[in-house]
């Protein structure tokens, strides 16, 4: 995957969400890699658990409580990190929810403003938190899940979920051009259904979630263990040249 080998050893990864899902997948692979992965979670055991999972295997992991919706805990996870490792070369942006799901006429305030606190207000607090110490160091890769209704649109259910997705991806487009000529590169994912926790926590009706799954060409869900192997990938020396876009993981099309 990298052009160097043990490219990621000895480097440190930041990611929020990792207690469980695509967050705790995508730890355990850069732990595989070498890296050292801070695991931070709003549910602090989980984090741990995912932290402890890696040490067992010999990796280095430390899980910490990180609530994305407030700035002074994503600054002192930084801190953290800086603190155990050195520094932060990597930073994973993977904590999110669905929020209810409600007609565009159903979705209340505190809905709307939830779902963007969450998806949206987070990666803004998480990239500030972290791009100081970044462009001291001379570089660093921020990757920020986003989501492929951000195209969708999400009519019908989920429109205040496509919009906070949507801003993910524009702002991931801003600091990656601002900050292209010192070092830094940010992308986004865009992924379709993925077989996680996440999913079945938005209480997603069995039939929907089925026809979600006959969208798709491939006629499946992804992994999530798909989904990290793609974030490593891009945080790698194989893909310097990688900035401001967004990657779609969805089987071909799907979740309309």
């Amino acid at each position: 995957m990298p052009k160097t080998p043990e490219y990621f050893a000895d480097k440190t990864i930041v990611i929020s969400g990792a207690g469980s899902g695509i967050g705790r997948a995508t730890a355990q692979i850069f732990a595989r890699e070498g890296a050292n992965v801070v695991c931070g979670d709003i549910d602090v055991e989980a984090a741990e658990r995912t932290a402890n999972q890696i040490i067992q295997k010999g990796g280095k992991a430390l899980g910490v409580a990180c609530d994305v919706t407030k700035r002074e805990p994503l600054i002192d996870t930084i801190r953290r990190a800086v603190d155990e490792y050195g520094r932060v070369n990597f930073q994973f942006n993977c904590a999110g929810a669905a929020g209810r799901r409600a007609a565009f006429l159903e979705i209340d305030e505190d809905l709307w403003d939830s779902t963007f606190d969450v998806n949206t207000k987070s990666i803004y607090y998480s990239m500030q938190a972290v791009l100081p110490h970044m462009l001291e160091k001379g570089g660093g890769v921020i990757v920020n899940v986003a989501s492929m209704s951000h195209k969708r649109g999400g009519p019908g259910t989920s429109i205040h979920y496509a919009a906070s997705k949507g801003a993910v991806v524009t702002m991931t487009l801003g600091v990656a051009r601002e900050f292209a000529d010192r070092g830094i590169r940010c992308l986004s994912i865009s992924p379709g259904p993925v077989r996680t926790a996440f999913q079945e926590a938005a209480n997603t009706p069995p039939e929907l979630m089925e026809r979600f799954k006959n969208d798709v060409p491939m006629k499946r869900f992804a992994e999530p263990e798909e989904i990290g192997e793609l974030v490593l990938f891009m945080c790698s020396d194989a893909c310097e040249y990688m900035t401001a876009d967004t990657v779609y993981v969805n089987g071909g099309g799907g979740w309309r």
